[in-house]
């Protein structure tokens, strides 16, 4: 038997994504010009026909270099010679937040779900590689972060899938050329400045080296595993954290639970009383947790979003 084409294996990953979504469903598929995205297009475009699922790919243009604008138009030009009748191009404004990287994150995602919604878009297609897994959780594991954030990024959160998660970046480059067509390769993949990029040029090639080949893929399975256990920890957190009074938390009933339930029952409770989903980290939950098991009379903590969290007669009352 002949085999599979990097291209087949690739069409069998995004058939797997689709198998729930029926006739007449519409889906998005996010294109930059690079051949992990392009080749995520052309794989959905030899599926969804059989199918009957529209596709339409979406170009999303950070403004953020002199070019941008002449890249989105090409890809755009790649994608019809696909066979896509229509691709939308849609301009962003990026702002300065928390570093280029996250700020561009921030306005690509916010862009893609308002054209989801214009579109009712069912599912958005990412083509995020193991590559970029095994990148992700290694910038997790320089952070300190827990199990969560060592997790990875989901194959399926929300309306994103991502169906190349087991697949490589050799493998969408190869695609491309095997379909003979361009991709662009983006100059800030290359630029060390990124923390991102040090990782890819630096250290997985370092660790591959002294550890033997193999590594993305060692990192992509423990993110898997490690996804199971938070999914699980979650899950045993969300069902405890009913039982509280979110603004009132009895502290005895709190230090009977384990360290990881607690702290996600306490990071569920600030994010009730009002702190904005992602801005919480170990370091706002320690002080927090100390109000538990170290209480030596301290006063209130104060955490993103104006929540306060102080304890009072024997509750953590949080405002």
């Amino acid at each position: 038997m002949a085999e599979a084409t990097p291209l087949y294996r690739l069409r069998l990953a995004v058939r797997e994504e689709l198998s729930d979504l029926s006739a007449g469903d519409r889906i998005l598929v996010a294109v930059s010009g690079g051949a992990d995205s392009l080749a995520l297009a052309a794989a959905l475009s030899k599926e969804v026909y059989a199918l009957s699922i529209v596709c339409i790919p979406v170009i999303i243009d950070h403004q953020l270099q002199t070019n941008s604008g002449e890249v989105a138009e090409t890809a755009s030009r790649t994608l019809k010679k696909l066979g896509f009748e229509r691709v939308e191009i849609r301009r962003v404004e990026v702002t300065p937040v928390d570093g280029p990287e996250a700020s561009a994150r921030r306005a690509r995602y916010e862009a893609l779900s308002e054209i989801a919604e214009e579109l009712d878009a069912k599912v958005i297609f990412l083509g995020h590689t193991k590559d970029d897994q095994a990148e992700t959780v290694l910038l997790g594991l320089a952070r300190g972060s827990g199990t969560r954030s060592l997790s990875g990024m989901a194959k399926r959160i929300d309306v994103y899938r991502r169906p190349f998660l087991n697949n490589t970046r050799s493998e969408t480059q190869a695609a491309c050329t095997e379909l003979g067509i361009e991709y662009w390769s983006d100059p800030h993949n290359k630029d060390l400045e990124f923390k991102r990029v040090r990782v890819r040029e630096k250290v997985l090639p370092l660790l591959e080296s002294e550890l033997g080949p193999g590594v993305s893929d060692a990192l992509s399975r423990s993110a898997k595993l490690l996804r199971d256990d938070a999914d699980a920890l979650d899950e045993w957190a969300n069902s405890v954290f009913t039982k509280f009074d979110p603004k009132n938390l009895d502290v005895e009933e709190l230090s009977k639970l384990p360290r990881a339930i607690r702290s996600r029952v306490i990071r569920l409770a600030i994010h009730h009383a009002g702190a904005p989903v992602g801005s919480l980290s170990s370091e706002h939950i320690e002080p927090v947790e100390a109000l538990i098991t170290a209480w030596k009379g301290q006063g209130a903590v104060s955490l993103p979003g104006g929540v306060t969290v102080a304890r009072i007669s024997g509750r953590l009352s949080l405002s």
